[in-house]
């Protein structure tokens, strides 16, 4: 038995979740999201809870129902709060910069890297070195976050690049530093 997917999710006031043509739906104050609906699954709405339960005893639906019961309530903290990551640039002459809906990297290859910031994410700069990814999605906004990320990961030796602001980089020593 799921024991996640046993669990309610709470429905806030304002949000409201409907089901229609194998699509579930949740409306909230920041916006819209939508996710497909599995057979494997039945989603009922009783006294703002929102229960998720198998329609048969198989490993499939035992395995949707957790997935479901979490996607829901992603979805309703999403439209509800929204989802944030925060991004730090390390290094020397290393900086970002917004025009418009393009992030513009400066990460010390001989280019400066345009980023398009797609459609439902918003990012914001907290000084030349601080990025603020935000959204409704939080699928989305780890994608993102992830991608920019990618564009130069934080390296051992000196810690340059690209890293979560929760990230804890395990330092290397130098050439130097391990002879006896």
């Amino acid at each position: 038995m799921s024991r996640i997917g046993k669990l309610p999710v709470e429905l806030p006031h304002g949000v409201e979740l409907t089901q229609a043509n194998g699509l579930i739906s949740v409306k909230g104050p920041k916006g819209t999201l939508s996710e497909k609906n599995r057979p494997e699954v039945v989603i009922e709405v009783k006294n703002n809870q929102i229960t998720v339960s198998r329609a048969d005893d198989t490993n499939a639906s035992n395995a949707y129902q957790g997935l479901y019961r979490m996607l829901i309530h992603n979805m309703v903290e999403g439209v509800t709060k929204g989802y944030t990551k925060v991004l730090q640039i390390n290094g020397v002459g290393y900086r970002a910069d917004l025009k418009g809906n393009l992030l513009i990297l400066n990460l010390g290859y001989s280019t400066i890297i345009e980023y398009v910031i797609p459609k439902g994410i918003e990012i914001t700069l907290e000084g030349p070195t601080k990025i603020k990814v935000s959204g409704i999605d939080k699928q989305q906004v780890g994608q993102i976050s992830a991608e920019i990320r990618g564009l130069r990961g934080p390296e051992p030796y000196k810690g340059k690049g690209i890293k979560y602001d929760t990230e804890v980089i395990r330092r290397k020593v130098g050439k130097t530093g391990g002879k006896k």
